[in-house]
């Protein structure tokens, strides 16, 4: 239904059109307004926009695309993920979630103002929830900073007490997204949402150790004089200090290390390549202490995430999952193993085959995690 003033015989009418055609007056204006408000009203009713001068509209346009993507927390990490999924052309829909209205409307002004060189990707930002309305992915990256020379362990309960604020929110707005969990301690984390969101495992998954497996790839790039996609190895387990290596897999063009050296990672190589998993360990601590913090590769590595999944594309990366029943965890934690992603989430893990001493080491950081989830609240 539609009202609208109508001019008839000197008599201005207000009416009501209906979808047939019908109408019927429900008052004369002349009776209760004044001749000047009578001409401003011809005037307003007269009146077209500029855009209605340029568009006729057939359909008005969907509010969301197919491959909206919401990230929590618009600090260093939160903004290196949304430039790196902007960058990449991951989405063309993104939306900023904070708590802190300034700093995000600032953010997605100065994301908005390069929009001409994104492809025209849409970027908007809210203080509230629903903003995020039907996305396809939530990345959080909310939560407390880890501190100059504190574990990741040790960030647990304050950003669990965080996430009790938002995995509910993002769950009521998009009830068929999948979770991806940046804040650290990711892997607790993880399961923290997992937990907290009720979603099927497949679709809450931990960025995990895909950046770890990275900076390994890019170090023994250096050592080998190869390309870091031409290295291939894996680091699994903790997103942290108890992190497994796995030596018995790394390879270059199918050529295995430990083939040509036994030794390669363990404590008796004389080349001491084992160093090169002790300085993905201790990169973090170390980029933080040199800059703060810590945001473009673990943006990247999100970014890289998101991509899969959104384009389903089948590839395999070491995210932070379910792993109890493999490699004989009996415990209900979420770790990094290898794993095939698409439009569902984690699809398939890849059933590695471990040696006795990366079995153990992946065992160990299973109860440390599990110790740890053991004295949460929440």
């Amino acid at each position: 239904m539609t009202t609208f003033a109508h001019a008839h015989a000197g008599a201005w009418n207000l009416r009501c059109l209906y979808k047939g055609g019908d109408s019927i007056k429900l008052f004369n204006l002349s009776q209760v307004l004044s001749h000047q408000d009578l001409q401003s009203l011809f005037f307003i009713s007269k009146m077209t926009t500029l855009k209605e001068k340029l568009l006729s509209v057939v359909k008005e346009p969907s509010g969301n695309g197919k491959n909206k993507i919401t990230v929590v927390g618009v600090g260093q990490v939160g903004m290196a993920c949304a430039f790196s999924i902007l960058t990449k052309y991951v989405s063309s829909d993104v939306v900023l979630i904070d708590v802190m209205a300034d700093k995000l409307k600032g953010e997605m002004m100065d994301l908005q103002h390069g929009s001409a060189f994104l492809k025209n990707s849409r970027v908007n930002a809210s203080t509230d929830y629903t903003a995020s309305a039907g996305s396809s992915i939530c990345i959080v990256t909310a939560g407390a900073r880890q501190r100059e020379g504190e574990t990741r362990l040790n960030l647990v309960q304050r950003n669990t007490d965080i996430f009790k604020g938002i995995i509910p929110q993002l769950v009521k707005h998009s009830p068929n997204c999948i979770l991806l969990i940046v804040s650290n301690p990711v892997d607790i984390l993880t399961y923290v949402a997992w937990k907290l969101s009720g979603f099927p495992k497949n679709r809450v998954i931990g960025s995990g150790t895909n950046l770890d497996s990275g900076r390994f790839r890019f170090l023994l790039s250096q050592r080998l004089s190869a390309a870091p996609t031409s290295c291939h190895g894996w680091i699994i387990g903790e997103h942290g200090d108890t992190s497994v290596p796995v030596w018995s897999g790394v390879n270059v063009a199918g050529v295995r290390l430990r083939d040509l050296d036994p030794k390669v990672g363990t404590e008796d190589d004389p080349e001491n390549y084992g160093d090169i998993h002790k300085q993905v360990v201790s990169s973090a601590y170390e980029v933080i202490k040199l800059k703060g913090y810590t945001s473009w590769a673990i943006g990247l590595s999100v970014a890289n995430l998101a991509s899969a999944m959104l384009r389903n594309s089948g590839q395999v990366h070491a995210v932070s999952t379910m792993v109890k029943g493999f490699h004989d965890i009996k415990e209900e934690v979420f770790l990094s193993v290898p794993c095939i992603l698409g439009l569902d989430g984690v699809t398939s893990v890849v059933q590695q085959k471990l040696t006795e001493d990366e079995k153990g080491l992946l065992l160990s950081s299973a109860k440390t995690m599990h110790q740890v989830q053991t004295n949460l609240k929440y």
